[in-house]
């Protein structure tokens, strides 16, 4: 059994690991810095495999953030293919297998960026043709299928943000795809009527797409994969599972972590475990709202800025987590849809008093050519006018997702409505107006405040 002593031992080797790594190094140059992963492929954007599949990035490799020439530079050891299996806090060691060597190592300080592991539905039925979506394994898995078997019908369960970027993904590798919704509407992280946009590109684009339609059962037949409850007898050579992901926690629960309900891990603001000398961070963590409070809201973005906060801090830097607003934005086709904040519901909910309003309005001046419309729906706080959540829908090259960061930064900012109308941005003909979308939109809230 091989015995390896590091200062910082990191496990898992994706977004909250690496950044925890770099930030660490960055203010340490001294320190020793070994990362364990149980695949062999450090820092691959795994948000951008449904654009692997469907070619639009020509070769897998392209994904990597750094390759692991790059990362090697920073002075950080790497244990590829390695599983840990236990932590032990009292002794602050991690046992781990790689292949048939049994590992040992001890650290000073623990840091663990497991992720998540996919949702599994209660369904009934095997084969070759099942996927999940979530790693690089998977999406070998995947592109085999495609190249070995050229599947022509595929059955996409779930119809969140993976879900319809892989139905696009897979119209492209031209495959007929049939995209199963258990709600009313497509992207049900967004207000239903934004979503028809959405709902339309996909189907405008050869996509069928059932709603309320939930998936109990996958029977295989002699013609294929047939999905019992999703209303349509036809059968399938190709199904992908994609319901949503779970904190990948099982590691750190049976060393004594705190966990919530949902098996998420239980954080401080500097990303400590309660358990000695052990932080967390990504997809397996609780996070903080800024509106909210502590929630389960598994992102790349927040795993990235966790990860970083625990690398600071267990160099000695005091940092915070300053907590999400859950921005996110999606591309189907040539439609983007993007929210940060609350919805309305969530608004009342979380007891809010909430006032929305709903502005149509040119991503740029009407009389220079090309301008296209953007359906901005805002929502504050009626007593204090605070800002609370944005959504908008628009054509892919009409600057929804920058338009969306506007708002997340106001709101990130506890601005007000009249606030907000104050900013000084940036203006040409070509890509806004002298008052931008953003303002025209939030000056008809203002005048609804007014009356």
């Amino acid at each position: 059994m091989a015995n390896i002593p590091t200062d910082l031992l990191i496990i898992g080797g994706s977004d909250a690991g690496i950044s925890a790594a770099l930030r660490a190094r960055e203010l340490n140059k001294d320190i020793q810095i070994t990362i364990v992963l149980a695949d062999e492929f450090p820092n691959l954007s795994i948000c951008g495999i449904p654009y692997a599949v469907s070619k639009e990035v020509s070769a897998w490799q392209n994904l990597a953030h750094r390759t692991v020439k790059d990362l090697e530079a920073y002075q950080i050891d790497f244990y590829m293919n390695t599983w840990a299996t236990a932590i032990n806090p009292t002794a602050h060691t991690v046992t781990a297998t790689r292949g048939e060597e049994a590992i040992t190592f001890a650290y000073q300080h623990l840091m663990v960026g497991t992720g998540a592991v996919p949702k599994e539905l209660p369904l009934t039925g095997v084969g070759d043709g099942i996927h999940v979506l979530h790693t690089m394994g998977d999406f070998f898995d995947i592109e085999a299928q495609l190249v070995q078997h050229q599947p022509k019908r595929a059955a996409v369960i779930g119809a969140g943000y993976v879900g319809i970027e892989m139905a696009e993904a897979l119209t492209h590798r031209d495959v007929a795809v049939s995209l199963f919704q258990r709600g009313s509407e497509v992207l049900s992280t967004i207000d239903a009527d934004l979503a028809t946009p959405i709902n339309d590109a996909l189907t405008q684009n050869g996509v069928q797409v059932f709603t309320n339609a939930t998936v109990t059962e996958i029977a295989q037949t002699p013609t294929g994969y047939r999905l019992i409850g999703g209303a349509t007898d036809e059968t399938f050579d190709f199904v992908l599972v994609v319901v949503g992901v779970r904190p990948n926690s099982t590691l750190l629960e049976e060393a004594g972590a705190a966990v919530t309900t949902n098996h998420a891990v239980i954080v401080n603001d500097r990303m400590q475990t309660n358990l000695p000398d052990i932080y967390a961070a990504g997809d397996l963590v609780q996070t903080k709202h800024r509106l909210l409070g502590d929630t389960y809201l598994p992102l790349g973005t927040t795993a990235h800025k966790q990860g970083r906060v625990a690398g600071a801090n267990i160099v000695g830097r005091q940092t915070h987590f300053a907590g999400i607003l859950g921005s996110q934005v999606l591309r189907a086709f040539d439609v983007i849809a993007a929210r940060t904040g609350l919805l309305p519901t969530e608004a009342t909910q979380a007891g809010y008093t909430p006032i929305t309003t709903t502005a149509v309005v040119d991503d740029h001046k009407g009389y220079y050519p090309g301008a296209e419309k953007i359906t901005i729906r805002i929502t504050a706080d009626r007593q204090t006018h605070r800002l609370l959540g944005a959504q908008l829908v628009g054509k892919y090259g009409s600057e929804v997702a920058k338009r969306a960061d506007i708002f997340a930064t106001a709101i990130y900012n506890d601005m007000t409505v009249e606030a907000f109308s104050d900013l000084d941005l940036t203006y040409s003909p070509v890509v806004g107006a002298p008052w931008d979308a953003v303002q025209a939109a939030i000056q008809q809230l203002e005048a609804q405040l007014d009356a």
